[in-house]
């Protein structure tokens, strides 16, 4: 049994997002899937997607979130998911920034989703961070929420 005991950080930090990517191309990216009430708790023992057996055991100030990273080395990832995936959608004003979104996108590494004239982003951390990075876009009016 695998014992994680703190929460590292984002799947969405900078310094982790590489990591993370580079491990995810070699396949070594686990995650634990976790539903509304699990997030909420300190001390759960599940089985991750690829079937290693987990123990979390957090202190009473740590809190998970979807993307929190529970374990990071150079041989594999453990990331916490949760089952009610939460997306930021966008819309993009014209072609010329749907293009531009889509290669800023790739850039950053992000899963998308494509549906309705949307570009739907699976948030793996806190939406506010996204949001950071795609401010420029959303105050000139080449991409809104939607």
């Amino acid at each position: 049994m695998l014992i994680l005991e703190r929460i590292l950080g984002q799947a969405s930090d900078p310094a982790l997002a590489e990591q993370l990517h580079d491990l995810s191309h070699r396949g070594q990216v686990e995650t634990l899937s976790l539903s509304a009430s699990d997030i909420q708790r300190h001390r759960l023992r599940l089985a991750s997607d690829r079937g290693t057996d987990c123990a979390i055991r957090l202190e009473r100030h740590q809190h998970l979130r979807n993307g929190s990273v529970l374990m990071l080395d150079g041989e594999r990832a453990i990331v916490v998911q949760m089952q009610d995936q939460q997306y930021l959608s966008l819309r993009p004003r014209d072609a010329a920034a749907a293009l531009e979104l889509g290669y800023f996108a790739g850039n950053m590494h992000w899963k998308v989703h494509f549906a309705d004239g949307l570009l739907q982003i699976p948030l793996q951390g806190p939406e506010a961070d996204y949001l950071e990075r795609l401010e420029m876009m959303l105050a000139d009016g080449r991409v809104s929420r939607s």
